[in-house]
C-alpha cells in the first residue's frame, strides 16, 4: 500500500510574495477557501508579522477554515515573531507553527553574521518556545541545499529533540539539481525515521531553473512526506514548485513513486484560474496542466491520432483537473479529418463532392486569421448550400453590435440570431466589455456566470490581431470559447458567445 504524501499550499504567503499580488483581506478568504476544497492537508496563508492587515488576514482565514485543513503561518525563530504566529492561528482547528532560520554558511556567515552554534541555539530555542504554545510546529533550513551536510543534521536533530514536529528542507534559490537532491532527502531521511519516524520530511523547492517540479517529485520518491508548493507555480522570483504539476505526477506515476495524495484534482483547473484572476498574473499559455494550450491540438498529425483514440496524445482527462473537453484548434495546418470533425459537430453534412472546396476556403481563412473557431467556421458554411442535420440544436451567431460612453456611462446594444429568432438587448455596465457582456448574457437568457476573460495580442502593427478568451460556468460545467479578430470588441462578443454555444451543443446532447 503507497504511503500518503502530504499537500502544504503556500499560494497565500509565498505565493502572495510576488510583486504586485497583494490580496486583501476578502480575496485571501476568498482564494483560501477555494483552496480548502481542493482537500490540501496543510495551508499556509501569511506572516503574520510582518504587517497588522497580513496578521488580520491570517486570524480571519484560520477562523473561517474548518478542520480538515491545517492552517499554518510563517515567522523567524524570535520569540516576537512566534508570539505572533501564535496569537493570529491559535482559533483554527488545527493550528501549526512555521519557523524558517538560515543554515547554508553564506546565511549562517553573512546574514546573521554568527558561529554556525549560535545560529543552532537559536533555532532550538524556538522551537522549545513555540512548541511550548502549540503542538505542531515545522522548522525550515534555509537554504538547505547549499549547506554543509553534517551540519545540516545537526541542526536537525537538535530542533528535533527540541520538539519540531516537521523538518522542511527548502531549496530557497534554486540551486538544485534533482539527483542530488534527492541524494540529500535520502540521507536525512534515512537518519531522520530512526531518530524520530513520526516527524514529517518536507521539501520546498523554487523554480529558479526551472526544476523545482523535478527536485520535488526527486525528494519523493527518496522518502519525503510532505511537499509545499503553490497554485499556477507562484512565488518569489521564479516561482515555487507547481502544485499541480506535483500532484498529477504523483498520480500518473503512484508505483513508482510509492506515494499518493488526497487531494481533489477535479478543483485544480477552478482554483487555479482563480488564483490568477484574484492575483492578476497570466498563467503562460504552455503551462504543465492548467495552461490554455495543455488540451488543446493544432498538428493535423495529433488531431487524427486524438480523434480515433484520445490516448494516442493525451496521458489525462482534462476532467480528471475540472478543464473543459479536449479542443481541437483549427489552423491551416489542420487536416481535413480535424475540419470535419468540426463541421459535423457544428451539425453540417458537407456531401462528399464539396468537401475539397469549403476545405480550400477554410485553409485561405487559417491563412489569414492562424487560429479559426466555432463563428469562423459558422460564417463559412452559412451561406454555403449544405444540408444541416435537423436533431441539431440552432446556435447563437452574432449579427450586429454598438456601443457607447456617455457622461462616463458605458452602454452597449447587440443583435443575435438563434436560428430564425432574433433578438435585440441593451445593456449599461461598469466598462464597454461589461456592458457588452451583460447584454449578451441578457439576450441569451440562460443562466450562465462568466469565469474568465482575457485578451493577448497575436501580432503589432495597425493590422494587428486580438485573441480573447471566455470562460463560462453552468449548472457546474465550464465552457470555454476563443476569437481572433482585429477589433477586440468584436472578438469579445464572439468568445462570450463561442463558449455559450458550446454549452448549448452539450446539452443537446445531454438531453
Amino acid at each position: 500500500m503507497s504511503r500518503k504524501i502530504y499537500v502544504f499550499d503556500t499560494t497565500l504567503r509565498d505565493g502572495e510574495q510576488v510583486p504586485g499580488a497583494k490580496l486583501n483581506l476578502a480575496e485571501k478568504l476568498e482564494v483560501a477557501e477555494q483552496i480548502a476544497k481542493m482537500k490540501v492537508d496543510m495551508m499556509e496563508v501569511g506572516f503574520p508579522s510582518s504587517s497588522q492587515g497580513d496578521f488580520e488576514a491570517v486570524r480571519a482565514i484560520s477562523r473561517k477554515i474548518g478542520k480538515e485543513v491545517w492552517i499554518a503561518a510563517l515567522g523567524r525563530a524570535v520569540q516576537s515573531d512566534i508570539d505572533c504566529i501564535y496569537e493570529s492561528i491559535r482559533e483554527a482547528e488545527n493550528p501549526l507553527i512555521h519557523i524558517v532560520l538560515g543554515s547554508s554558511d553564506v546565511h549562517v556567515a553573512k546574514k546573521f553574521r554568527k558561529t554556525p552554534g549560535q545560529v543552532i541555539e537559536m533555532g532550538v530555542g524556538a522551537v522549545k518556545y513555540a512548541s511550548s504554545l502549540l503542538p505542531q510546529v515545522q522548522y525550515s533550513l534555509e537554504d538547505a541545499s547549499r549547506s554543509e551536510f553534517e551540519y545540516l543534521w545537526q541542526t536537525i536533530e537538535a530542533v528535533v529533540k527540541a520538539g519540531a514536529t516537521i523538518i522542511n528542507v527548502p531549496d530557497t534559490v534554486g540551486f538544485a539539481i534533482p539527483e542530488e537532491f534527492g541524494k540529500l532527502i535520502y540521507r536525512i531521511n534515512d537518519r531522520l525515521k530512526n531518530l524520530a519516524p513520526q516527524v514529517l520530511l518536507s521539501v520546498h523547492c523554487h523554480n529558479d531553473t526551472g526544476l523545482a517540479t523535478a527536485n520535488t517529485l526527486a525528494a519523493v520518491k527518496n522518502g519525503a512526506d510532505k511537499v509545499e508548493c503553490t497554485i499556477n507555480g507562484i512565488g518569489e522570483r521564479a516561482g515555487n514548485t507547481s502544485l499541480e504539476e506535483v500532484i498529477m505526477g504523483i498520480q500518473l506515476h503512484e508505483a513508482y513513486y510509492g506515494g499518493h495524495t488526497t487531494v481533489d484534482t477535479r478543483q485544480i483547473y477552478e482554483t487555479s484560474r482563480m488564483v490568477s484572476a484574484t492575483m492578476g498574473l497570466d498563467i503562460q499559455v504552455n503551462k504543465a496542466i492548467t495552461g490554455e494550450n495543455a488540451f488543446a491540438h493544432s498538428s493535423g498529425i495529433h488531431q487524427d491520432g486524438l480523434l480515433k483514440s484520445k490516448d494516442v496524445y493525451e496521458i489525462m482527462d482534462p476532467e480528471t483537473i475540472g478543464a473543459p473537453a479536449m479542443e481541437i484548434v483549427l489552423t491551416a495546418r489542420s487536416g481535413r479529418h480535424a475540419f470535419m470533425h468540426v463541421t459535423k459537430h457544428l451539425g453540417f453534412d458537407i456531401p462528399e463532392e464539396a468537401v475539397a472546396d469549403i476545405y480550400q476556403q477554410f485553409l485561405i481563412m487559417a491563412d489569414a486569421k492562424k487560429e479559426i473557431y466555432d463563428n469562423d467556421v459558422l460564417t463559412l458554411l452559412k451561406n454555403s448550400p449544405i444540408p444541416s442535420r435537423g436533431t441539431h440544436p440552432e446556435l447563437w451567431q452574432l449579427i450586429d453590435y454598438e456601443m457607447t460612453v456617455v457622461n462616463s456611462l458605458p452602454w452597449a446594444m447587440v443583435k443575435l440570431a438563434q436560428g430564425n429568432k432574433e433578438v435585440v438587448q441593451s445593456q449599461h455596465g461598469s466598462g464597454v466589455i461589461d456592458a457588452l457582456y451583460g447584454a449578451i448574457m441578457e439576450a441569451i437568457g440562460a443562466p450562465i456566470e462568466l469565469i474568465d476573460y482575457r485578451i493577448n495580442s497575436l501580432s503589432r502593427g495597425k493590422g494587428s490581431l486580438g485573441k480573447v478568451t471566455a470562460q463560462i460556468r453552468c449548472d457546474n460545467q465550464l465552457f470555454s470559447g476563443k476569437a481572433i479578430e482585429q477589433d477586440v470588441i468584436r472578438a469579445s462578443a464572439l468568445s462570450l458567445i463561442n463558449a455559450v454555444n458550446k454549452m448549448v451543443l452539450e446539452q443537446a446532447r445531454n438531453y
